[in-house]
Formats: structure tokens, sequence, C-alpha cells
């Protein structure tokens, strides 16, 4: 007679998915991506976010990553370590970061001047889709043979469809345009009282509607379905050619 312990164990890939969902949900009105820092500055990304990025940077070996939106300037740093790593391990040594963010506040940007690793990093104050702006972003990736994309600022659909047409092309092939927040279309209508992006107009509806017409990228499911835990589901976008 078979025992209790001989029984297949049910999948429980669905449970996951539902208790993930449930505490993306959750973990919307307390900030839960405030408890994190990144070598002294606020990162402002979930746990998972952090680790997939470092394995795509790892495995693209950008020679510059293009930020859009810099806040606290802890994905900034976190870029500027991965690059670090990357030169120590026989990578690029003079690969870069490029920030964009319309108002860097004072106090940051005086902890991100002086942070050990800022040698890597530039920035632009001015608005990510001010044609200025993205004609010195452009220049700077002037001659680049890899470079990576992460879109991070200003999370209505207009303005994430602008950056994705400002900037994207710039990916190389092989490596990722990454929009985050795209969860805000997973959760509840009215999660962000005080914002001006919800359910139905957010970096999920824009990368929808922007990749109907761009079939050079590709969303890379794999990551989604290894993170279950992110704020960009459907956002991880690989350039295929």
């Amino acid at each position: 007679m078979a025992s209790e312990n001989d029984t297949a164990a049910p999948d429980t890939t669905e449970d996951m998915r539902r208790a993930a969902h449930d505490f993306m949900v959750a973990s919307v009105t307390p900030k839960y991506s405030y408890n994190f820092s990144w070598l002294g500055r606020p990162i402002i990304q979930y746990p998972q976010d952090i680790v997939a990025m470092q394995e795509l940077i790892w495995t693209v070996q950008p020679d510059l990553i293009i930020e859009t939106g810099i806040a606290h300037g802890g994905s900034l740093i976190f870029s500027a370590s991965m690059l670090e790593l990357n030169a120590i391990c026989g990578g690029n040594p003079d690969a870069s970061v490029f920030g964009i963010d319309i108002d860097i506040r004072a106090h940051n940007r005086v902890e991100i001047e002086k942070h050990p690793l800022y040698r890597r990093i530039s920035m632009i104050e001015g608005s990510s889709i001010d044609p200025a702006v993205i004609d010195q972003v452009r220049a700077a990736a002037e001659g680049k043979k890899s470079v990576l994309v992460c879109l991070d600022s200003n999370h209505t659909h207009d303005h994430v469809l602008a950056e994705l047409e400002a900037y994207a092309d710039l990916t190389s092939v092989s490596s990722y345009c990454v929009v985050f927040d795209t969860f805000i279309e997973d959760v509840p209508a009215g999660s962000y009282p005080d914002r001006p992006w919800d359910k139905g107009a957010n970096p999920k509806t824009a990368v929808f509607e922007w990749l109907k017409s761009h079939p050079e990228f590709e969303i890379d499911r794999s990551i989604d379905a290894r993170l279950l835990i992110s704020v960009a589901p459907h956002g991880y976008l690989k350039r295929v050619r």
C-alpha cells in the first residue's frame, strides 16, 4: 500500500503566482520598495528585480547603461557597481551609466557625486522626452557596441511611450530595454491616488502599444516566470534583431 510520502506533490506553480500577485498588491500602500538601499543609497526596487538586473548586466556586458529616473541615486550606484565588477572580471574598464531626471534634488546630487563609484556616472537634469535631452543621450551612446536601457521615470502611458520611441532603438541586439512599474496595470484601480497613472494607462499599456510596431523587441517571459515578484512584469524587453 502506498504511503502518504509516495503521493506525487501537487504542482504549486499557480499557487505561487497567486501568492506573488497578492503580495504585490499588498506591498503598494506600505511602499515596500523603499525598504532597500544599495551601497548606501535608497534604490526603491524589489530585491527580485535587483537580482534580475545583475544577471542582465553580467550577460550583456554593456558599455553604457541609460537610465531615466534618478530619485535618490540608488539605481545609478547599483549599475555603476555592476559595471565595476564586470571590469574587474575582464569587461570594459570604461563602461558607464547615464542618468536623466527632470528634478535632481540638491541633496541627492551631493550624495551621488561624493560616492566612490561616481566616476562611472553622468547625469542630466531635464525631461527625458525633451528633444535637447534626447540628443545628449544619443550622443553619449554613439559608438557604443553594447547598450542597456532602463525606463523608470514618469509612469504615465504617454510619457513611457515617448521614452520608448526616444531610447529603445539605442538598445543593442541581444541586450534589453527594461520598462519598470508595468505592474501598475496588475493592481486594483486607484492604488496610486496621488499619481497621474493608473490601471489602463501606465507603463504596461505603453509597452503593449509600442510592441505592435516594433517586432525587433520581444518580452522575455522567462524572466517573469522566474521572478514572480517584480515591478516589471512584461517589461523586460529583449532586442532580438
